[in-house]
């Protein structure tokens, strides 16, 4: 799965004939995110980071040069919403993040999924009492901590 920043095109894309997905085959689409998407994300999400909702934070703390940038999840979310709108009833069991480049708001973004491996299978979930699960990497700006953060 990748989202690549691109430069801003006209190009249009028109419907395709349906066919039988096929290891190899790859899914794409073209995205850009508004200020109000990001804010309302931030709403959502509860994630206020100011590096993506203040252009003059974005770039003078967070270095990033062009100014906001979009979340990283909200970007992400582009992989399942791509899925479920090829295969409507699809259910997204597992995914893998690495953050490599920014995504700032209003910029053009090519989302592409491909197929690596395909069987069949008639469970629709992962029966399991844990929601999720993953490991992080985080930049931090500093180790200070809220108090009412910590758990001891």
């Amino acid at each position: 799965m990748t989202a690549i920043p691109l430069a801003r095109s006209n190009s249009t894309t028109t419907a395709a004939p349906s066919l039988v997905l096929k290891a190899g085959d790859a899914l794409r689409e073209r995205r850009r995110f508004t200020d109000g998407e990001v804010e309302a994300y931030a709403g959502v999400s509860g994630d206020h980071n100011p590096v993506h909702l203040d252009d003059i934070f974005a770039r003078q703390v967070g270095g990033f040069e062009r100014g906001c940038i979009v979340h990283g999840m909200l970007v992400a979310s582009l992989f399942p919403a791509l899925i479920a709108a090829c295969f409507p009833g699809a259910v997204y069991a597992r995914q893998s993040l690495k953050f490599v480049a920014p995504v700032y708001v209003g910029e053009e973004v090519l989302v592409q999924v491909q197929a690596l491996h395909i069987r069949a299978s008639t469970t629709k979930y992962i029966d399991n009492s844990l929601a999720i699960d993953g490991e992080a990497l985080a930049v931090l700006p500093t180790l200070q901590v809220p108090t009412k953060y910590i758990i001891d």
